[in-house]
């Protein structure tokens, strides 16, 4: 009879080698995962201009040179729009600044992080889809995969396992090693001009290992202590962002509570299901115990906004519509009004490696396609109005 382990073996090998051939064939080793181009209508609902108003600007020779399609169609590439949008910040007037969204003096860098308990409550999709968003706006956005799982990191065309050494994830910059690297030194340039991003890798896992030892160590103290790690990091790079978005791993750990602690702004995604919202009590309940037992430390824990966002909504279904109902009823204004709809655009766009901001419109029916980038896009603007709330601007 063969052993469970060796069964368990000769499985792990034949779904790996399954996993990396598809990868492969995705992604050769000499390919690139690059982002679509952008049509004129696009480019200015994304500047919020009118496609006259580019007209112009191009007319005048102020924007850069862009491709043209067949009938003389424009496709513009995310970095085209960011020298328009910079260009039409610098024309001066009233209303320069709504073109131009980035931090100004005074204003710190907002940290958001994604957290709960429950697996398949789109936590990674809701991170990668904020991080595109703010980046679209113009924003600085640095992204990082705190998941070992690394769900994030493939989606920005990275396999964890062929791609990232040791020592190149967050985890290397918050070990307690004493040689360890900087977190500028592990930051990578993305396909999507705006966002860079902190792959995740396996050793993430050592973070929970290793810290209960140094919970005792009397020698790290500051921002060496255990809770502070993210933190204190974030901070070496606090002048070249304006946000970062932390995609914590499915579960409270250290390095979850070092992504709470870490950021301004905390965001709860929650399915519509029951067992979802038994587990986001759970999730609840544990992590007030948790930031009780850290301000009684001295690790007083305080964010700007701490939102729930009800996501794979089908607002059809009626026990969901329930759930949601109870959650707006209990929560009241600390549910984002809009959730995501549940649509098969996404689903389609994640088979592909896509988020629903790389997805060719054709891809999928119009419909389709306007009801997910809509929901989507609502969701996200909620958010950016939090950040914008939190810098003090209307």
């Amino acid at each position: 009879m063969q052993s469970t382990r060796n069964i368990i073996g000769d499985m792990a090998i034949l779904l790996n080698e399954q996993i990396t051939q598809a990868w492969r064939d995705t992604y050769p080793p000499e390919a690139q995962k690059t982002l679509r181009g952008f049509s004129s209508q696009e480019v200015a609902d994304l500047l919020g201009v009118t496609a006259g108003r580019l007209r112009q600007l191009e007319l005048a020779g102020e924007t850069p040179s862009v491709a043209r399609l067949t009938r003389g169609r424009r496709q513009y590439t995310l970095s085209d729009v960011n020298v328009i949008r910079e260009l039409l910040s610098k024309k001066g007037g009233k209303s320069a600044k709504r073109y131009y969204h980035r931090r100004r003096d005074g204003e710190k860098m907002q940290v958001i992080a994604i957290a709960n308990f429950k697996g398949g409550c789109a936590k990674t999709t809701t991170s990668l889809h904020c991080a595109q968003y703010l980046a679209l706006q113009g924003l600085r956005v640095l992204a990082i995969d705190l998941d070992p799982q690394a769900s994030l990191t493939e989606s920005f065309g990275i396999r964890a396992a062929m791609d990232v050494d040791e020592m190149q994830s967050l985890y290397g910059v918050i070990c307690y090693d004493t040689d360890r690297p900087s977190l500028k030194s592990v930051i990578r340039k993305s396909y999507f001009s705006g966002l860079d991003f902190v792959p995740a890798h396996a050793e993430l896992n050592y973070f929970e290992h290793e810290t209960p030892q140094a919970i005792g160590d009397p020698t790290l103290l500051g921002g060496e202590h255990f809770i502070r790690r993210i933190a204190s990091a974030l901070e070496t790079v606090s002048d070249d962002y304006d946000v970062v978005i932390l995609d914590a791993p499915p579960q409270l750990s250290y390095m979850t509570l070092n992504a709470i602690f870490a950021a301004t702004g905390l965001i709860i995604p929650a399915q519509p299901a029951m067992l979802d919202v038994a587990s986001m009590s759970q999730f609840l309940s544990m992590l007030d115990e948790m930031l009780t037992v850290l301000e009684e430390s001295g690790a007083d824990c305080g964010h700007d906004f701490v939102k729930v966002l009800i996501t794979r909504h089908n607002p059809n279904d009626t026990p969901q519509a329930t759930i949601a109902a109870m959650l707006r009823g209990l929560f009241s204004n600390t549910v984002l009004a809009s959730p995501v709809l549940e649509t098969t655009a996404i689903a389609n766009a994640g088979l592909d490696n896509k988020s629903i901001y790389e997805l060719e419109r054709g891809a999928v029916g119009r419909d389709t396609y306007l009801r997910a980038i809509d929901s989507v896009n609502a969701v996200n603007g909620e958010i950016f109005q939090l950040i914008k709330n939190s810098w003090g601007r209307s």
